[in-house]
């Protein structure tokens, strides 16, 4: 096999895998858009949440959309190479090139409105504080939602578990907080020690901040070296038949 035949090869393995990708993200997407029971239910019944929260609910149609463009990156991609397609190939390299200059105008709109998204991530902590206050004990969907987050990230509440105080399972339990607050469940919990799960989560995201640049800049050179494979492909089919 020549370098001709290897580019082709791996540029048809490379976004086999990128097809495959975009079809999980696709169904994924649409999973959510048709299952009410889904975070974006909670979030959407979240009182007095501040109005940027509402992007969220779109989340669904996201995931079809990156999943879709992953399709079609994926299909050009192999399509292309496999056929010698220069149309298809230049169309990959269109779309690739413009996927990377997205990135780098979303990289650079992030550091300039970081201030911006602290404030948000503050009116969402007041609007999540108020729903644990108000339903958490009382409404099966959002207890269940936060039992479960807690669970999994081993926190309490969305600060700390003074959230708590006040909330229906607060007062129906004797002033205890979930057993979920405490390392000891066989026990009533009186006095949490367990870090707040907004905390827990922006620490989990300082601690790995090398390891999403790493990736981050792992994709990025993945798709510069997608579009330069590509125009190695375009280039020799189009000397071929010139």
């Amino acid at each position: 096999m020549g370098c001709f035949g290897f580019l082709k090869a791996a540029m048809f393995v490379f976004n086999g895998i990128i097809f495959l990708a975009g079809a999980a993200i696709l169904g994924v997407g649409i999973w959510v858009k048709v299952d009410s029971g889904s975070i974006l239910s909670f979030l959407g019944k979240i009182e007095d949440a501040p109005a940027e929260l509402s992007q969220v609910l779109n989340v669904g149609y996201l995931l079809i959309a990156l999943g879709g463009l992953l399709v079609i990156i994926g299909f050009l991609g192999c399509c292309g190479a496999i056929k010698e397609s220069k149309c298809m190939l230049m169309l990959f390299f269109l779309i690739i090139l413009l996927v990377f200059i997205a990135e780098i105008a979303g990289a650079v709109v992030i550091l300039v409105f970081r201030p911006l998204l602290d404030e948000l991530f503050v009116k969402f902590g007041t609007a999540a504080v108020k729903s644990i206050k108000k339903d958490y004990g009382k409404n099966s969907d959002i207890t269940g939602l936060w039992n479960t987050t807690m669970s999994t990230l081993h926190c309490c509440g969305f600060y700390n578990s003074s959230d708590f105080t006040g909330s229906p399972y607060y007062t129906d339990h004797s002033n205890s907080f979930p057993p979920q607050c405490c390392a000891d469940t066989d026990e009533p919990c009186t006095q949490s020690t367990i870090t707040g799960c907004f905390p827990k989560i922006k620490d989990l995201i300082d601690s790995n901040t090398v390891v999403i640049v790493g990736v981050a800049l792992g994709i990025a050179a993945l798709e510069v070296c997608a579009m330069t494979v590509s125009m190695i492909l375009f280039c020799r089919i189009k000397s071929e038949t010139a």
